[in-house]
């Protein structure tokens, strides 16, 4: 955009600024205020994947979330021998929250 309004001052040769100058200067204005916009935006879009990355994370092992999210096929794994656990323990939750979902 800069370099269409050299190009037109250097043809004008000094003279007073027109229709054109006001045309240029408002789509200057315009895609200025839209490149504000598009970053802003970006922002926006990297933090909502961050936050929906660590909710992915917290749901599922790490590979498990990392193949979903690379498009990939997730293969189910079978254990010959599983426990599962139910109890009312007094600060259960905060331990387990430190952990993985394979832990």
């Amino acid at each position: 955009m800069k370099k269409v309004k050299q190009l037109l001052s250097s043809l004008q040769n000094g003279r007073r600024k027109n229709l054109m100058d006001h045309v240029v200067n408002t789509l200057e204005n315009y895609a200025s205020s839209l490149e504000s916009e598009v970053e802003e935006r970006m922002k926006e879009l990297v933090a909502e994947k961050k936050k929906s990355d660590l909710l992915l994370y917290r749901m599922l092992p790490r590979e498990v979330a990392d193949r979903l999210k690379m498009g990939q096929s997730v293969e189910p794994e079978s254990y010959d021998s599983v426990t599962v656990f139910f109890s009312d323990v007094v600060g259960f939750t905060t331990l387990a929250s430190k952990g993985s979902p394979m832990q």
